[in-house]
């Protein structure tokens, strides 16, 4: 009877060592995705970045740094659907990012939507650290906006 419970409890003790290394593993192989997506997106190869930046938010559906990355990806590719569909992502998660509220806001001055710019720039002015100098830019494009409307 004890060595059986020996057995057992060695047994036991693998288990949990097992477990624990996969957990560690696990978080690495994340932690590379994300900065091995980054080195990617650095290098210009945005399909082996984006690859990575989804693969990523398979084991963390709540990194807002991915979907932001997306973003940027996606507006170089010209893809606005899913520029927008990852900044919004981005502004669930993170709702104090500046440079996902000003893509936002970037977004809506194309599209002419400037109540939601204005919304947008209220909230940015709250939240700017270091993009402040972007509400002037801003700002800018709203009275050009409105002074062409003007005419």
């Amino acid at each position: 009877m004890k060595v059986w419970y020996i057995t057992l409890m060695k047994l036991k003790n693998k288990l949990l060592i097992l477990i624990f290394i996969s957990f560690c593993s696990n978080s690495f192989a994340q932690e590379n995705f994300f900065k091995d997506a980054q080195n990617f997106f650095k290098e210009e190869k945005f399909d082996k970045a984006k690859f990575l930046f989804q693969k990523n938010l398979v084991f963390n559906p709540k990194d807002s740094n991915s979907y932001l990355y997306l973003a940027k990806i996606y507006k170089i590719e010209e893809n606005e659907k899913e520029t927008e569909k990852n900044l919004n992502s981005t502004l669930l998660i993170d709702p104090s990012n500046e440079e996902a509220m000003y893509m936002k806001m970037d977004i809506e001055l194309t599209k002419s939507n400037f109540s939601k710019v204005k919304e947008l720039k209220s909230d940015f002015e709250k939240i700017c650290d270091k993009l402040c100098d972007k509400i002037t830019s801003i700002q800018e494009r709203l009275k050009n906006f409105d002074s062409s409307n003007e005419s």
